[in-house]
């Protein structure tokens, strides 16, 4: 790898959606939201709310939008769920610029723009400062980077409660990356403590599987952007994909094998198995 970061900086590539319809009026890709998409979107929305307690009364929630898919999905989630007079929770929406090139973040605030989300852009040149420091291995201190930026900008704000955009595939494709590379069982959680502890990072699209909210981006014209980063658009192909195509084979074969490594993640018997940790404590069946 060049030793220049601005060698690699690209343009991030706008999803392109060959076969989307016309754009939609703002009205249209609300309203599709509980009709169009209410089975395989909006109920699940609520379910994972529900039953994981991800929105309580007094919250003070951060939608962090990356400008991807997901992310401007779960800002409209919250958009529709905010309607809910019934609900006592209040949101924000923020969008971290890691460095950006110009043309996609016009990109990103023609989204935001169209999509009516109201969200603070800010800056934080976190993309060239981790390939400054380790130019040979920066993804580990970018990722640690963007977290205490984030957590930090929250925090600023306010909130006690982060959304991020993670859904259905994510919580699989995490169980197996963690069980074929890192050689545990570990998966993603709808809830969980913030590194700093002082804040709750919630996952509401845990029941949104990826096909569905590539489906209602299709429909409604809306054209995102990919994670942009100029360091990714140069690596060898990351264990995440390496996951993706594996599963993309094996869902050709059985459709249903998804669900049920999702649900493997509920029904784990202690014991039949050698061990586990808890509260940071190892544990042997011997």
């Amino acid at each position: 790898m060049e030793n220049n970061f601005s060698s690699l900086k690209k343009t991030c590539s706008i999803v392109d959606w060959a076969d989307s319809k016309e754009i939609s009026p703002l009205e249209d890709i609300e309203n599709s939201i509980k009709t169009t998409y209410r089975k395989k979107i909006w109920s699940k929305f609520i379910k994972a709310v529900k039953e994981f307690n991800l929105v309580e009364d007094g919250d003070k929630i951060a939608v962090g939008i990356s400008g991807g898919k997901d992310s401007l999905l779960l800002a409209k989630l919250f958009q529709e769920l905010k309607k809910d007079k019934s609900r006592n929770f209040e949101v924000k929406f923020i969008t971290m610029n890691p460095g950006f090139e110009a043309i996609d973040l016009g990109q990103l605030k023609k989204n935001l723009d169209y999509l009516n989300i109201p969200c603070e852009v800010f800056e934080a040149n976190v993309w060239e400062a981790a390939f400054n420091q380790d130019p040979d291995n920066p993804c580990f201190l970018c990722a640690k980077m963007r977290r205490g930026v984030l957590y930090k900008k929250v925090e600023e704000l306010g909130c006690n409660k982060m959304a991020l955009g993670h859904h259905f595939d994510d919580v699989i494709e995490t169980t197996l990356i963690n069980m074929f590379y890192a050689g545990t069982i570990k998966t993603m959680l709808p809830k969980v403590k913030s590194t700093t502890g002082r804040l709750s990072l919630i996952r509401p699209l845990f029941y949104v599987k990826e096909q569905d909210i590539i489906n209602y981006t299709k429909y409604n014209g809306i054209k995102p952007m990919t994670c942009g980063c100029p360091i990714e658009a140069n690596k060898t192909p990351s264990k995440r994909k390496e996951i993706k195509l594996l599963l993309k084979s094996l869902t050709e074969k059985d459709p249903d094998i998804k669900q049920r490594i999702f649900n493997s993640t509920k029904n784990i018997n202690l014991d039949y198995v050698l061990g586990y940790e808890k509260d940071g404590e190892k544990h042997l069946n011997i």
